[in-house]
């Protein structure tokens, strides 16, 4: 590892981790539902933004609304890595085994968003039958947002000399 990276103090591991996971987590989105339903990345920020907006507003926003998605989108992962770090302040787990540890997050991850945070949004409760979408879901927030929040909220807390 480069001096520069171990330089690094928790806030810009933390910061750097939340710009990762949503790349890794809006990456497969507009990978998956490109090839599944021909959607645009537009299109993929304005579902983002119907969760505030409501799927009518957001879709006839233009790029304005795909923008709000975005800044959205970001700060949800930033949020994710950055309870990540906190818990590991508390939790051994993630900090000496931040693979399983992130599993089981990004599996906890899942369960909020879906189960609490989309529920109470404009979009309302996502359908839970067992689907080609929702294991993807499962798998990309396992893979794409747990794991790597793990990782970074471990190299954040060994930063801080916890």
């Amino acid at each position: 590892m480069s001096s520069q990276a171990s330089d690094r103090g928790p806030l810009q591991v933390v910061l750097l981790g939340g710009l990762v996971v949503g790349i890794l987590d809006i990456t497969d989105a507009i990978i998956f539902w490109w090839v599944r339903a021909g959607l645009t990345p537009i299109r993929i920020f304005q579902g983002v933004a119907a969760g505030l907006l409501g799927r009518e507003a957001a879709a006839s926003g233009g790029l304005a609304t795909a923008l709000l998605g975005a800044a959205l989108h970001f700060s949800i992962a930033l949020s994710a890595v950055t309870v990540c770090y906190l818990l590991g302040r508390r939790i051994p787990l993630i900090r000496q085994q931040p693979v399983l540890a992130g599993a089981i997050y990004g599996i906890g991850v899942f369960l909020f968003m879906y189960g609490v945070v989309m529920p109470l949004s404009q979009v309302g409760s996502p359908r839970w039958e067992l689907s080609v979408p929702l294991l993807n879901n499962v798998l990309i927030h396992i893979l794409g947002v747990g794991i790597p929040s793990a990782l970074f909220a471990r190299r954040g807390l060994a930063s801080a000399g916890g």
